[in-house]
């Protein structure tokens, strides 16, 4: 439980400390945009960083090269945990949004963050909003901002399953003309869901597989691509299982 509370407590130290430099970010936003975004990305980085020292969590990351860093992609991945987050924002090289869900809104600070790393919130019943918040994720990579999207659309619970990949979540990318870049996430829900409400050691591997231009693919192809990254991500996920 010690790491659990440990990591508890610094989140909760970090948001109300964290008021001051909220207002300061959003002076520089007013005056520079680009400043504003590379230093919100740069302390929250910091902060994630913390947290998974904190827990303990050690990372092995493979084909990091594949990610472009002079523009913006799609991230998509597998999802069994929190540390999801954690473990894959601390590696983007530029500034990226996640594409939440609207329930996020419900804590202050917290939201604030979120909102200046230029997440977007979904609410999961709402077709109509949920087609506007795809449009908003086309807007922010047509800017030079990447998203990362988990295409479950919640947290997988039993492991070494996978759930169906929503198409709607590939429209970003197909919109904008960006690439997409698999991540596959193996064993991050052995950090806290498989033994909550404690926190434990861990290793975690993630893999990052090469780019896929949806500009490159037949209609038919674009019409099953939520099922191929699935698998391409499955396939991954397997090959890696005897590394953690």
């Amino acid at each position: 439980m010690i790491r659990f509370i440990l990591v508890a407590l610094f989140v909760v130290l970090f948001l109300v400390c964290s008021i001051p430099v909220l207002i300061i970010e959003y002076i520089i936003g007013k005056f520079n945009m680009d400043v504003k975004n590379r230093s919100s990305l740069a302390i929250v980085n910091a902060a994630f960083r913390v947290c998974l020292f904190i827990a303990g969590t050690k990372v092995t990351v493979i084909g990091e090269e594949n990610v472009p860093t002079d523009k913006p992609v799609l991230y998509i991945g597998n999802h069994r945990s929190y540390f999801d987050i954690l473990i894959t924002y601390v590696r983007v090289p530029r500034p990226t949004g996640y594409i939440a869900k609207k329930e996020m809104l419900r804590y202050p600070l917290l939201r604030n963050w979120m909102k200046y790393l230029h997440c977007l919130f979904l609410d999961r019943d709402d077709i109509k909003q949920g087609l506007s918040t795809i449009k908003e994720g086309i807007e922010k990579v047509n800017s030079g901002i990447s998203i990362c999207i988990f295409p479950e659309g919640t947290r997988n619970k039993v492991n070494d399953t996978f759930l169906p990949f929503h198409e709607g979540s590939f429209k970003i990318a197909e919109k904008s003309g960006c690439a997409i870049i698999p991540m596959s996430i193996n064993n991050t829900a052995a950090i806290f869901e498989d033994h909550f409400p404690k926190i434990k050691k861990a290793h975690v591997v993630i893999e990052y597989g090469k780019p896929v231009y949806m500009s490159e693919m037949t209609r038919e192809e674009k019409k099953k691509i939520g099922a191929s990254m699935r698998e391409i991500i499955k396939e991954t996920y397997f090959k890696n299982k005897e590394l953690v």
